[in-house]
């Protein structure tokens, strides 16, 4: 251990602690290996005690270098997935999961939060699959429709109000009438901005914050502002599950250093293949023309899928892989399936010059 622990790399990649058997306890990642996997063994680090009951058991470590952060977070995901270490809780529970659904009710909608999909079911709308516990979903649930005034206590419509119309957290739905309607009005426009074709509710939300600020009632406005914030962590995530679903052909390359880079070719959640080009000293339109065969190569053989609902085994790799494109890292570009069944090397490579990096300048004699 003290001979590995000497001697790891500084470059990103993924780290597996196993135990005296050779049973691996926990898989990680790293931008810097030696940092984060000597970081584990500082004794004067506040370690948790979890952490502290796996350094105990650790007897031996295996290192595997990736040329980038974002392979070296598809390969943990992947691990994670197929061995199912002890240590690592998230991406083994299936109800780490969970879905909003808003379904017909008795008298009006209601807004669920779920860990089963309520896709396909008549006169549903829902939106997820969130990787967030199904407590955080619920309490950014809770919080948007306390702010709205549409948190009803009650199921169905009834005689008597709810104690939360008492409490002006209801608009009085469980009574009927107008309220049932602008309820309804309300939800809509909530369906409408987690699918993101329209923020009027949010905007009108930030309306509300801002008044209450002004005439002093901060308890009132810090709850707008925690709602927004609710609100942004479901729609960053709808953005994300949309941008997959639609199946993309996604060519990315990201600069190694000032002599080489690295294009991935990406369809949905998968890396479909990845290569090192080295650009110094090459002549562009023969680094386009190369990239280019590549990306023909590596999408030609790829069938060309419907736009489909996420699934769950393929949350955590859409969310790796979107982040990334939203990094500074890396730039992008997506390639219309008709330039690859017209195999239009043209319009690739004329694409491919918003990605690439610009050629160094060459010295002039005696400079």
């Amino acid at each position: 251990m003290k001979d590995k622990l000497g001697n790891l790399p500084s470059s990103p990649g993924v780290y597996l602690m196993k135990d005296g058997n050779g049973g691996i306890l926990y898989v990680g990642k790293s931008k810097n290996l030696q940092q984060r996997v000597r970081s584990y063994f500082y004794p004067s680090a506040p370690h948790s005690n979890k952490i502290k009951r796996l350094v105990n058991n650790v007897r031996d470590l295996e290192i595997r270098v990736t040329d980038t952060e974002f392979e070296a977070f598809m390969l943990e995901c992947r691990l994670i997935r197929e061995w199912k270490p002890v240590y690592n809780k998230k991406m083994k529970n299936p109800l780490a999961y969970v879905y909003i659904t808003i379904r017909p009710g008795n008298g009006f909608r209601r807004i669920e939060v779920t860990h089963h999909s309520g896709i396909g079911e008549a006169g549903a709308a829902c939106f997820g699959p969130y990787t967030a516990s199904k407590n955080t979903v619920l309490e950014a649930v809770r919080g948007i429709q306390e702010c709205l005034q549409i948190a009803c206590a009650r199921s169905s419509i009834s005689q008597t109000p709810c104690l939360n119309y008492s409490l002006g957290l209801c608009r009085g739905m469980c009574l009927g009438g107008e309220a049932v309607r602008e309820y309804e009005r309300i939800v809509d426009r909530f369906i409408e901005l987690l699918a993101g074709r329209d923020r009027s509710l949010y905007e009108a939300m930030e309306q509300e914050m801002a008044a209450a600020a002004e005439r002093y009632d901060f308890a009132a406005a810090a709850r707008y502002r925690d709602s927004l914030q609710a609100v942004n962590l479901l729609v960053n995530k709808e953005a994300m599950i949309h941008f997959t679903e639609q199946n993309l052909s996604l060519a990315i390359v990201e600069a190694l250093d000032e002599q080489t880079i690295k294009l991935f070719l990406v369809k949905r959640n998968r890396v479909l293949f990845s290569e090192k080009y080295h650009v110094a000293g090459r002549p562009p339109e023969q680094l386009r023309a190369e990239i280019t065969e590549a990306i023909l190569g590596g999408f030609g053989a790829e069938k060309t899928l419907p736009a489909s609902p996420l699934a769950r085994d393929e949350i955590d790799e859409a969310q790796i892989i979107y982040t990334y494109l939203q990094s500074s890292a890396c730039r992008h570009l997506i390639i219309p399936e008709e330039w690859i069944e017209a195999r239009d090397r043209l319009r690739i490579a004329d694409g491919l010059d918003n990605i690439l990096p610009r050629p160094l300048p060459q010295k002039s004699a005696g400079s």
